[in-house]
């Protein structure tokens, strides 16, 4: 029987810390009855929230997955962390999914982490359905809530409902489509409501929202257009297929409100995914193109019938084998078949395939285009990897992550340990792309790199609680990089002459900075082959890029990888006989350390762009605190009786600034931060920081 798509929907979860996402999810588990007992995330017992670490923080640290039913729909959900050090979670699930909700406290508003994971979705072209959530709590509201949606991220808010009351007052919601009143039974946890009419006294604001409605709507149909100008009736149906049309071509974003923890709106939030939200077929086809051909690309169609192809966007090490979550984007995969993955080459094979329900499975057949499943077999696959049908190769554009900002060193505390060290620090690269890890010859030390103090202290507590290693670890430091200022030219020669086959390898090349749009110094590395006529044989090309690179990660400063580095091959020379990939690998590497010496190098330091709520009275000093920390304020505004400011501040003096603000505050006062981007360090305080190093 072939598949009904419009009867599918792959979606994600997605908010700033503490907006409510995991309390939803469980939710929704509840009244699909997935679950027949509703988890707490405050009592650590939420289904989504399995690590022993989430459940004891009270925070997603991992993005869980699972699958149920709503009105004959099947919904693959993805649970997403708030916090922004788990920020590669958010990105990896967002990169397979078809839509998403956004999740919004009532109170609060758009919030800096918000705009982060908003700016993740559409860089992905998903729609979005925005929850307004917590209508039950003290300064709920949902008119500063819509209206910082369209004023913080440029987006076009049409509210499907209005709240019945606000904080201590929330009741329940006006369907502005329906145009009723839906009362909620919290003695029954909210699984069954009733819908009454739109009470006298709201009855005028109803209309009003009801009419941004329709205004908004009627650019999507004629008939609500004519309903519009001459203030008439329109149909549900026709009402429906508007709002769904604008949403899934990005234009317009539904607002829907509730209370999930008083147990109001989420059955209505899951009637809009339902509604509204894309089937994997109502989306764009996904491209890839030809190995070794970015030029050839390949349109992939949600067929089961086609050659399959699927992405990883998840491992997690298991003990029966790693765990790899795959997003089916053609074709249907079999248990006991054989797949290619491109991105590295190599064949791999699928043993079992799992329907996961958080951190629990059930084992499936096959699994057709469109599922999210995980599988068991690979044992060379890493997150972005493409796996496909051994005949059809196809090759989908990986995932990107940022670059780490933080790191620390970190020893086993006896030999015994050492090797279980290193397998257990390669099963956390395998696990979390956004984890580094590098031996330093000088010092002897492993320096492990992260997103911040917290990702790096869960990254410890792998170690040490679930798998047992017994290990010392340093004090975080900042991940500085280096960067040239200006264009140089340079040149390596490798020659060694052993008797018999020796090694030649001669290169010239030149290095430049580049910068992104806002004229900061870009983070990427880019390698340019300029050479025409053959003076370097295209087969040693690539070993010129390796060696570039390799010598480009540890620079001439203080060996901190250097960014915003353009690297050009112009000219080079070789022999016949004593040629190899190693000699120009190796003369690619003098080369460019020839480079940075002449270059004038500098220190780059991570900014940050962090936001600070402080109560109104405590303002003026942390305002000055920030200032003092080289921070540039970059906004203030009041938020009730507290203040808002937004900043920009080197990561370098935010170290222990969660305990300067709760003592300066009361414990009133809160911030949050991100990875921004990178600026040169001031000269007297770069002479400091390399004077360390050496």
């Amino acid at each position: 029987m072939e598949r009904d798509y419009s009867k599918l929907r792959n979606i994600g979860i997605m908010a700033h810390i503490d907006a409510g996402k995991t309390t939803i999810s469980e939710r929704i588990l509840f009244y699909a009855g997935k679950t027949y007992k509703m988890g707490e995330v405050h009592d650590g017992t939420a289904v989504m929230d399995y690590l022993e670490e989430e459940q004891q923080r009270g925070i997603t640290i991992t993005s869980a997955a699972t699958k149920c039913l709503w009105k004959e729909c099947d919904i693959n959900l993805i649970d997403t962390p708030g916090h922004v050090d788990f920020t590669a979670e958010v990105e990896r699930s967002l990169r397979v999914l078809d839509g998403a909700v956004a999740v919004i406290d009532a109170s609060e508003g758009v919030q800096a982490q918000t705009e982060t994971v908003w700016r993740q979705a559409k860089k992905y072209g998903l729609p979005v359905i925005v929850f307004v959530n917590k209508m039950d709590k003290v300064g709920a509201d949902f008119q500063m809530s819509v209206d910082s949606v369209r004023d913080k991220l440029v987006a076009n808010p049409v509210a499907l409902q209005y709240p019945i009351g606000e904080a201590d007052t929330f009741k329940g919601v006006i369907d502005l489509v329906r145009m009723v009143a839906v009362y909620y039974k919290q003695e029954e946890l909210g699984a069954s409501f009733e819908e009454k009419p739109i009470p006298a006294e709201l009855m005028d604001t109803a209309h009003e929202w009801r009419v941004k409605l329709l205004e908004a709507l009627a650019e999507y149909d004629e008939h609500i257009m004519d309903a519009f100008v001459h203030d008439t009736d329109v149909e549900i149906s026709i009402l429906q297929r508007a709002i769904r049309q604008g949403t899934i071509a990005d234009k317009i974003y539904p607002v829907m409100s509730g209370s999930a923890l008083r147990y109001i709106g989420v059955q209505r939030l899951l009637d809009g995914v339902v509604a509204y939200l894309p089937s994997p077929k109502d989306r764009p086809p996904v491209t890839g193109h030809l190995p070794g051909k970015a030029e050839k690309e390949v349109k992939l169609e949600c067929d089961p019938a086609k050659p399959f192809v699927a992405m990883a966007f998840k491992i997690i090490s298991d003990k029966h084998g790693d765990l790899n979550f795959l997003r089916i984007y053609q074709g249907t995969l079999k248990s006991g078949s054989r797949v290619f993955n491109v991105s590295r080459n190599i064949k791999e094979n699928i043993t079992r395939i799992y329907e996961m329900h958080a951190n629990s499975r059930s084992q499936r057949d096959y699994a057709e285009a469109g599922d999210i499943v995980a599988v068991v077999g690979p044992k060379e696959a890493w997150t972005g990897n493409t796996l496909c049908d051994t005949r059809h190769p196809v090759l989908l554009e990986a995932i990107k992550f940022p670059d780490t900002v933080m790191s620390m060193s970190i020893e086993p505390r006896t030999a015994a340990d050492r090797a279980r060290l290193s397998e257990g620090l390669d099963t956390l690269r395998r696990e979390d792309p956004t984890f580094a890890r590098k031996f330093d010859p000088e010092t002897g030390e492993t320096i492990i790199s992260g997103m911040g103090e917290l990702h790096l202290e869960i990254l410890k507590n792998k170690l040490t609680r679930d798998m047992r290693i017994d290990v010392r670890v340093g004090k975080p430091k900042v991940a500085y990089r280096e960067a040239i200022t200006d264009r140089v030219e340079c040149e390596g020669k490798f020659v060694k002459q052993t008797g018999g086959r020796g090694q030649y390898g001669h290169v010239v090349m030149s290095l430049e900075p580049i910068y992104d749009e806002g004229r900061h110094l870009s983070k990427d590395i880019e390698f340019e082959n300029k050479i025409v006529g053959g003076t370097v044989p295209k087969e040693y090309v690539l070993a010129v890029e390796h060696g570039a690179k390799d010598a480009l990660a540890s620079g001439i400063l203080g060996g901190y990888p250097v960014a915003g580095v353009k690297a050009c091959l112009l000219d080079g020379s070789y022999h016949s006989v004593d040629s190899s990939e190693l000699a120009f690998e190796q003369a690619a590497a003098i080369a460019v350390s020839d480079g940075l010496s002449k270059a004038k190098c500098v220190l780059l330091e991570p900014i940050m762009k962090v936001q600070v709520v402080v109560p109104e009275a405590n303002f003026g000093v942390v305002q000055g605190m920030l200032i003092s920390k080289r921070g540039l304020i970059v906004d203030t505004k009041p938020h009730g009786n507290m203040r808002v400011l937004d900043a920009q501040v080197p990561l370098a003096e935010m170290f222990g600034f969660s305990s300067e603000i709760r003592s300066i505050t009361a414990g009133r006062g809160s911030f949050v931060m991100e990875p921004l981007t990178y600026e040169q360090v001031p000269e007297q305080i770069s002479e400091k920081i390399l004077s360390n190093v050496s």
